[in-house]
């Protein structure tokens, strides 16, 4: 059967990915080139949450299911006001992804994958952020790539946040070519 939902009116970009992929980086570049609200979807974690990172202690399922709700939250918001919104998310697993998708038509995932040795350097430079690079590995761990049926793109991480930014607006726009 046809899906004969109508196309969302709203676009709300999920920039995810494991830590030191340049998230917020490139979030706000895309933001700013489509004119929107750009949120930092960490700023959302519970103080418990914070905590519990800060010390190098992974997060479990159980911790995680508050914040994805309250960043599906924030998107709610933004498609119930009509505005485009760019938030970041790891979205690591499938599941959180389709939670963040349920009952929002305006999701489309920009996954940043980026090679280990990178992260690893990346994360090593990084200063003022309270996840500690020793939890890269169970990020990894715990990721799972997005499906050939989830709405978004992957894009290397690799090259200058800019190039980034660029390709995946160029896929966002091949894939939802309306107002943007």
């Amino acid at each position: 059967m046809a899906d004969t939902a109508p196309p969302p009116t709203t676009v709300s970009v999920v920039v995810m990915g494991v830590s030191g992929t340049g998230k917020s980086t490139v979030g706000v570049g895309i933001a700013e080139a489509l004119g929107c609200d750009f949120v930092e979807g960490d700023d959302l974690h519970p103080a418990a949450n914070v905590e519990k990172m800060r010390s190098g202690t992974p997060l479990t399922d159980e911790d995680r299911w508050p914040w994805l709700r309250a960043v599906a939250a924030t998107v709610g918001e933004h498609e119930a006001a009509g505005t485009d919104l760019v938030i970041t998310c790891s979205a690591l697993r499938r599941s959180y992804r389709d939670l963040l998708r349920e009952g929002h038509p305006s999701v489309w995932f920009a996954h940043i994958d980026t090679p280990h040795d990178v992260l690893v350097e990346r994360l090593r430079k990084r200063t003022g952020h309270y996840m500690p690079g020793s939890l890269l590995d169970s990020q990894l761990a715990t990721l799972e790539p997005l499906a050939d049926d989830e709405p978004g793109h992957a894009y290397s991480g690799q090259g200058s946040a800019q190039q980034t930014v660029d390709g995946l607006l160029a896929e966002l726009r091949a894939e939802r070519p309306q107002p943007m």
